[in-house]
C-alpha cells in the first residue's frame, strides 16, 4: 500500500487516505506522502482480468500483472532474479523466470507437489529451502534443473504438526542462519516453548535453538539493511473486540527477547485470562501498532532504486485482510517510514482490493523488491504476482 515522498500540496491534499485505518502517529512536511490515485496502467487483458483499474497508488506509481500463481504466498528471490512462490492452501512451489527482463515472466515451472501447506521459500547457497508445517526441505542447484527438479533433501522433520498457525515464512539472517517461526496453536494459549516463538538452525538443520518467545504468530520478517536487527510482524488474537488488540510490527536485535504472548497484547493489553499477575512492562513491545485483525504478514524493507530516495530502507507490509471483523480491514500493502530507527509514519501504500461495497477482489500476501526495484506484491486469492513500479 502507497508511495511519494514529498512536500508538496498533494500531499496534503490527499493526506486523508493516510488516516484509513492505520496508526495515529501526526503527519510532518518530511513524510512521505499519503496521496493515492488510481494506478493506469495499460488496460490489457491481465490488468482487467485481476481489476487492476480499482487499486490506487500514489502519483507516479503503475501496477501491472507480473506473473499468474495459483495461491500465490510468501516469495524469495534468487541472486540471478528467480523468484520462488509457495502455497499454503495448495501443496505447490513455483519458480518464476523472467528471461528478457521486461516485468511480465516468460515462464512459470512447477517446483514441487504434494507438499503439505509448503508456504515458506528461502534461496541460499544455489539451493531452494522450502518450509511444510512439519519440515524444511531443500532442492539443491535449483536454477539448473527448473524444468526437471531434483529430488528434495529433508533438513529438519521435527517442528511440530500442528496446523493452526503451522504455515511458516523463512528466511535467512545475516549470520548466515535460517530463521523459523512457530505459531501459537491456538487464538490463545499456554503451550510448550517451542510454540509462539522465532527459531534458528544451522542451514543443514542442526543447532536448533529459540532465538525469540512470546510470538503469536508471524509469517513475515526482514533484516534492516544497515543495522542487520530482525524486524517481524505478528498477528494479534481473536475474539477481544474489533478494535484490539492490533497487528504489531517488531524488532528483536538479540536473542532472548519475549514478545508478550499469551499474556499482553500490543504492549499495553493484558490478556483477559491469562494475563491476571502479569505485568506489560515485563516484555518487548512493538515499535508499531499496526490496525487490529488486518492479517499484517510478509514484509521488506525497501532496498532498491526505481522508487524515490525517500523510500530507501523503508518499510512495505502486506496486509492479507481480516476475516471476522464486523466492517472488514486490511487488503492493502502499508508503508512504514522510520527515522533513527523508530517508525514515525504507518500509511496506505496500495489499496483497491477491497472496495467499497464489501467485494474483496485480492488479498496481499507477501512483497519483495525485485533486483530492478519494482516492488512484487504476491496474492493468494487472486492466484497472481504483481508489479509496481515507479515512473518518473
Amino acid at each position: 500500500m502507497e508511495r511519494k515522498f514529498f512536500l508538496h500540496p498533494i500531499t496534503f491534499l490527499l493526506a486523508f487516505f493516510a488516516t484509513v485505518q492505520t496508526s495515529q502517529l501526526s503527519c510532518n512536511n518530511n513524510k512521505v506522502a499519503s496521496a493515492q490515485q488510481a494506478a493506469n496502467t495499460p488496460t490489457d487483458d491481465l490488468y482487467k482480468k485481476y481489476n487492476l483499474d480499482k487499486i490506487k497508488l500514489p502519483p507516479g506509481f503503475k501496477i501491472s500483472v507480473f506473473a499468474e500463481v495459483p495461491n500465490a504466498r510468501s516469495m524469495a528471490l534468487s541472486p540471478n532474479g528467480t523468484l520462488f512462490v509457495g502455497n499454503r492452501e495448495k501443496d505447490k512451489v513455483y519458480a518464476v523466470v523472467d528471461k528478457d527482463k521486461n516485468g511480465v515472466a516468460d515462464a512459470v515451472y512447477t517446483i514441487a507437489s504434494g507438499l503439505n501447506s509448503p508456504n515458506g521459500v528461502a534461496f541460499k547457497d544455489g539451493s531452494l529451502y522450502v518450509a511444510e508445517i512439519n519440515r524444511i526441505l531443500r532442492f539443491d542447484n535449483i536454477e539448473r534443473s527448473l524444468q526437471n527438479p531434483p529430488q528434495y533433501v529433508v533438513v529438519t522433520d521435527k517442528l511440530p504438526k500442528d496446523k493452526h498457525h503451522g504455515w511458516k515464512f523463512i528466511a535467512f539472517g545475516p549470520d548466515g542462519k535460517l530463521y523459523v517461526p512457530v505459531g501459537a496453536p491456538c487464538n490463545v494459549c499456554e503451550s510448550d516453548s517451542i510454540y509462539a516463538s522465532i527459531t534458528r538452525m544451522n542451514k543443514d538443520g542442526s543447532g536448533m535453538e529459540i532465538y525469540a518467545k512470546g510470538v503469536r504468530n508471524t509469517v513475515g520478517f526482514a533484516w534492516h539493511p544497515q543495522t542487520k536487527q530482525l524486524w517481524f510482524t505478528e498477528n494479534g488474537r481473536d475474539n477481544m473486540g474489533d478494535n484490539v488488540p492490533g497487528d504489531e510490527l517488531n524488532i528483536a536485535p538479540q536473542k532472548g527477547l519475549h514478545f508478550g504472548f499469551p499474556y499482553c497484547h500490543e504492549g499495553e493489553i493484558l490478556d483477559p485470562e491469562f494475563g491476571k499477575g502479569k505485568n506489560c512492562n515485563d516484555y518487548t513491545k512493538p515499535v508499531q501498532k499496526l490496525a487490529p485483525h488486518t492479517a499484517a504478514l510478509g514484509m521488506r524493507f525497501y532496498t532498491g532504486n526505481m522508487f524515490l530516495p525517500e523510500y530507501k530502507n523503508q518499510i512495505f507490509i502486506a496486509e492479507h485482510g481480516s476475516w471476522n471483523r464486523t466492517t472488514p480491514i486490511g487488503y492493502r500493502v502499508m508503508f512504514v517510514r522510520t527515522e533513527a530507527g523508530k517508525p514515525v509514519q504507518y500509511i496506505p501504500f496500495a489499496t483497491g482490493w477491497l472496495q467499497d461495497d464489501g467485494k474483496v477482489t485480492g488479498r496481499p500476501v507477501d512483497v519483495q523488491v525485485a533486483p530492478d526495484g519494482a516492488l512484487l506484491v504476491s496474492d493468494d486469492k487472486a492466484g497472481a504476482v504483481y508489479r509496481i513500479v515507479f515512473e518518473k
